[in-house]
């Protein structure tokens, strides 16, 4: 049997654009994805405003891209592809990550998932029996669920970042599909979430004509990610096409054993649904880099409130007392309370200054001169000047956070309920 392969270079802003086309190939992605379907680039957004190791950085797009139209894929079927949470505005979040400024440079379509326009279809008729193997999602949706309809018989390709996860240890490719196959009562699966990534794995392997990832580690977040974590620069990309071994190799960057640490590798391992085992995984590239430790803390050990608080409902004590409620019209309480949290307190209070410092590196000052800067073949030999007038004041980001608030409190399904059509596969 063919060894995945996870293919890892070293990288810099001078030659990243070279980098991603290089990566890509290592990784064989022209094997895996037709040319002539449509191919969805997975865009990652974990927190609407920019924060380093959060969400798809611009210029992981741009590589991609740039790429994808160098090795003869037709623009006309690339597109940039969105999911919304609960508590993340995606349109916001395009916006101040700068991902929508590349995809409009380029000229392709964006699609977000959960604008009235897209169809939406019953998982029965999506996957048909497959559905009897599922680990989980039958019983936390047992009158079923639906997914974006479009996703079938696409290729997509997932942008995550290296980043860890106070649900998960950490998040990657196998996680990065979580927001785009399922809909914003995606919280109810939080109990069982490493048995829910696997389910969903199982449905992309199912859906999509081909599955990829380029995980981007320019930036890698450690502590209680998503969101609230430090960041650090770390110049590499990822790729593979085994969505399973890209976040086992990332895992092991980070510090981590994938088997041990991880739950849902070590289960899709176990299921033969990708490769867990690092030993049994093939690096192409820059191998060196494949052999680094970067000794992450990882997501538990300096937990924020917030994080502390998910875990005792999900997992602790409060699991009885409060649970429940997150599938009653109840729920908003934990929107408002996760966007008051991190949005109104923590990234004015404690990540500003965090972005500031990080915007002082290379790939920060490249994130702020971003609309200005001009690329050459290879990367981008100027990126600008230093970056830290970026930022927002603390007053502007705490007025920015209350109309967050009132849009998570408007777009709430509990409160404005969407009727998604349900409709039938073409056979």
């Amino acid at each position: 049997m063919k060894r995945s392969t996870v293919a890892i270079v070293r990288t810099s802003p001078e030659t990243v654009l070279e980098d991603h086309h290089r990566v890509m190939n290592l990784a064989g992605y022209t094997d895996v994805l037709s040319k002539d379907v449509d191919t969805a680039l997975k865009v990652n957004i974990s927190w609407h405003f920019f924060y380093p190791a959060c969400s798809t950085t611009p210029w992981q797009l741009e590589g991609v891209i740039r790429a994808m139209k160098r090795d003869g894929y037709d623009p006309d079927l690339i597109h940039a592809c969105h999911n919304r949470t609960v508590v993340i505005d995606a349109h916001l979040g395009e916006r101040e990550n700068k991902q929508v400024n590349v995809i409009e440079a380029h000229g392709l379509r964006n699609v977000h998932l959960y604008d009235p326009e897209h169809e939406w279809v019953s998982i029965d008729e999506a996957v048909g029996n497959l559905r009897d193997k599922f680990l989980c999602l039958n019983e936390v949706y047992p009158k079923g669920f639906t997914i974006p309809r479009r996703f079938i018989g696409e290729n997509i390709i997932h942008l995550p970042t290296v980043k860890t996860h106070v649900f998960t240890t950490m998040t990657g490719a196998m996680k990065n599909a979580f927001g785009g196959l399922l809909n914003e009562h995606r919280h109810w699966t939080h109990p069982v979430i490493h048995e829910t990534l696997v389910d969903l794995l199982m449905i992309q392997q199912h859906i999509h004509a081909g599955v990829f990832a380029v995980m981007d580690g320019t930036f890698a977040g450690d502590g209680p990610g998503p969101r609230c974590m430090t960041p650090h620069v770390k110049n590499v990309l990822l790729a593979s096409s085994d969505q399973v071994a890209i976040d086992a190799v990332a895992a092991k960057l980070m510090g981590f054993d994938p088997l041990s640490d991880v739950k849902f590798i070590r289960l899709a391992h176990e299921l033969g649904l990708g490769c867990g085992d690092p030993n049994e995984i093939e690096i192409a590239g820059d191998e060196a880099v494949g052999a680094e430790n970067w000794h992450f803390e990882g997501p538990f050990r300096r937990m924020t409130f917030a994080a502390r608080m998910q875990h005792l409902i999900y997992w602790g004590w409060m699991k009885g007392f409060v649970e429940w409620s997150l599938r009653t019209w109840l729920a908003p309480w934990a929107y408002i309370a996760s966007v008051v949290y991190h949005d109104s307190f923590w990234y004015p209070v404690f990540g500003r200054s965090r972005v500031i410092k990080a915007l002082s590196s290379r790939w920060g000052r490249l994130f702020n001169n971003w609309e200005t800067v001009e690329p050459d073949e290879r990367g981008y030999p100027d990126v600008g000047k230093d970056g830290a007038g970026l930022v927002r004041g603390i007053g502007r980001l705490f007025v920015l956070s209350l109309k967050i608030l009132w849009t998570c409190i408007k777009e709430a399904p509990e409160i404005a309920v969407r009727k998604r059509r349900t409709v039938k596969v073409d056979s």
